[in-house]
Formats: structure tokens, C-alpha cells, sequence
């Protein structure tokens, strides 16, 4: 019964409801592949390492990431985006080879999400190193698993998320445009003075102007419209991927500024990810829907334990112990 009901939920949230503001017949250049965007939703590989909080597993125990993507592919989700810093974090760099590599086996997608280098010299080099670095390691046709990697019109997807905005991607778009297919790079929304280096822009749990709600009750419907219509209107030529999350804490981050959105039910999560039929037609889906995050435990993102409800217990954090009857239990 549990399985049932998550699957029917599943159906609701991937489809959405038919709203009458979504009459504006705005072409967009880029439309999903199928009906319905393809889903995928970030994932935190360093878990196990001593710098991060415990959450009952090793982001470098192949059964552990065997169990989340048949978990994640069960939730309707069909790619990993993770989150990667080059050879700064070595942990995360082995977890992403691991998983790039079961991701082929188990016909899953992964993309990876570029972490910019926060330091104001020298980082325009560093994202061109790291770059290279992965495109050797994890893109030619000799990496293993690189069969899995996400592509759209044949071209591998790169996400970036910026740090501290000391990066010239304009040089950096020079550098990987050289690659054969060369990469497709999405940069967090709003665009800056660096938009013409990018095919594309995602947003990131935005709140707006009203700032965080002490109850949590902002939950970015201002913002994402801003993010939608601004898509529409300014850059119709750019990849739109939109941004679905179901609630956020960041109490328990060492990095927390105790921000939060509330998860009101799962209300949150429905209403995120079918944001995108108020601005464009269900006729013209998006390519991509980004739900933030899979695993994010330190920012209380998480919907690997089940997206929330009022109706039913709390699950556990283990990956080990998830199930597709997760889905809408509670958190």
C-alpha cells in the first residue's frame, strides 16, 4: 500500500496540475527531451569524511550508492548531480569516480556541479585546471562510465556553483570550447556580468527581497517567479533548469546562519517543482527540473528519506534502509 501510494504521488508531482495562469505562449529554444522535464537532484558525496556530520553511511561504500540510485530512479529521478571541487577535496573526487561508474551499470545519469574556488587570486586558473582535469578523468571515451554522463543535443551538461565570483568565465568558456562536443555550462541564477559565457542558469533556493521568514513560511514563490519570467523574457535563447526543494535548515551546518524554509506538508516540494507551469505552457516543458538536494543533511534539504508529510512517522537517514515506499513519509 505504502509503494501504491507513493507512486501515485510521484504521478501528481512529475505531471502537475493544469493552472490557468499558464496560458502565456512563450517559445522557448531549448524544450525537454520527452512530455515532462528529466529530473535530477543534487547529491553530496562527502559523507564518512571527518569534516562532515554522520549520517549512517560512506559515500565511498558501493552499496550505498548502488541502493540510492535505484532509490532515486524509484522516486522518478534519473540522474545525480554532484558536487565537485577538483583535486581540492580528494574524497569528493574519489566518491564521484564511484559513482560515475555504477551509474553506467545501472543505466542512471550523473552530471557533475563545478564548486568554485572561493579564493579572489588564481581562480580563473583553477576552474580551467579543474576542468581539464575532469573532462581527462571522466568524459573521454576511455573514463570509465563516462557513457553515463548527462548530455543534451549530445553535449555533456556542466552546472556551476558559484563562490565568491572571482572567476572570468568568459576565459573559462575559451578554454572548454576546445572540447569535442564541447560542454553545455549552467551558472546559478541571477545571471552577472559573465551571462554571454553561459548556455544556461538553474536557481538556488531563492528567497528574494522579503528575506527569510523566522518560521520558515518564505519558500521563494516571489523569487521563482523573478527566476521564470526572466527566462522568458531576457534570455530565451539559455537552457532553463528549474529548482524544486522541499524545505531547508541549515541549523546543523558548521557554515549555518539558522535560515530555514518550512516544508508545510510537502507543500513546498509541489509547489517548487511545478513552479515552472505558471510562466510556459505544458506543451513547452523545460529540459531539466534540479531538486536541492538528494542528500544534503547539514542544510535539512534532504529528500532521500522520503519528501515530507503530516500523515505518517519519520523515516531513517540510511541509505541502506531506503525504500520507493519513502516516498511522502514524513520528516
Amino acid at each position: 500500500m505504502l509503494h501504491r501510494i507513493g507512486a501515485t504521488l510521484l504521478l501528481l508531482l512529475l505531471h502537475g496540475c493544469p493552472n490557468p495562469g499558464s496560458g502565456q505562449n512563450a517559445p522557448l529554444k531549448y524544450r525537454a527531451v520527452g512530455n515532462s522535464p528529466e529530473v535530477l537532484a543534487v547529491y553530496e558525496a562527502w559523507f564518512g569524511h571527518p569534516a562532515h556530520i554522520s549520517v549512517n553511511y560512506n559515500s565511498h561504500d558501493p552499496s550505498v550508492i548502488k541502493n540510492q540510485i535505484r532509490h532515486a530512479q524509484a522516486m522518478g529521478i534519473s540522474g545525480f548531480v554532484v558536487d565537485w571541487y577538483g583535486d581540492r577535496e580528494p574524497f569528493i573526487d574519489q566518491s564521484y569516480a564511484l559513482m560515475q561508474k555504477l551509474a553506467a551499470k545501472n543505466k542512471f545519469h550523473i552530471a557533475m556541479m563545478y564548486d568554485e574556488s572561493n579564493e579572489a587570486v588564481g581562480a580563473t586558473d583553477e576552474a580551467i585546471a579543474d576542468f581539464k582535469m575532469f573532462h581527462d578523468a571522466y568524459l573521454s571515451p576511455s573514463s570509465p562510465g563516462h557513457e553515463a554522463y548527462l548530455t543534451y543535443d549530445g553535449r555533456p551538461v556542466i552546472l556551476i556553483f558559484p563562490k565568491g565570483s572571482h572567476t572570468d568565465w568568459s576565459k573559462v568558456r575559451a578554454s572548454v570550447s576546445s572540447w569535442n562536443p564541447a560542454p553545455l555550462l549552467i551558472y546559478e541564477a541571477p545571471a552577472g556580468p559573465d551571462a554571454n559565457a553561459f548556455d544556461g542558469f538553474y536557481p538556488w533556493f531563492y528567497i528574494g527581497p522579503k528575506g527569510w521568514a523566522a518560521d520558515g513560511g518564505n519558500w521563494g514563490e516571489d523569487s521563482l517567479t523573478s527566476f521564470y519570467q526572466t527566462m522568458r523574457d531576457k534570455y530565451p535563447d539559455k537552457i532553463i533548469v528549474g529548482g524544486a526543494w522541499a524545505k531547508f535548515n541549515d541549523s546543523k551546518a558548521s557554515w549555518g546562519l539558522n535560515r530555514q524554509i518550512a516544508a508545510r506538508c510537502g507543500q513546498t516540494f509541489q509547489d517548487t517543482f511545478n513552479f515552472w507551469r505558471r510562466v510556459f505552457p505544458a506543451d513547452q516543458p523545460i529540459p531539466f527540473m534540479l531538486i536541492e538536494t538528494w542528500n544534503d543533511y547539514e542544510e535539512g534539504s534532504a529528500v532521500e528519506p522520503g519528501l515530507p508529510t503530516c500523515n505518517a512517522p519519520a523515516t531513517t537517514n540510511s541509505a541502506k534502509n531506503s525504500s520507493p515506499s519513502s516516498l511522502g513519509t514524513a520528516q
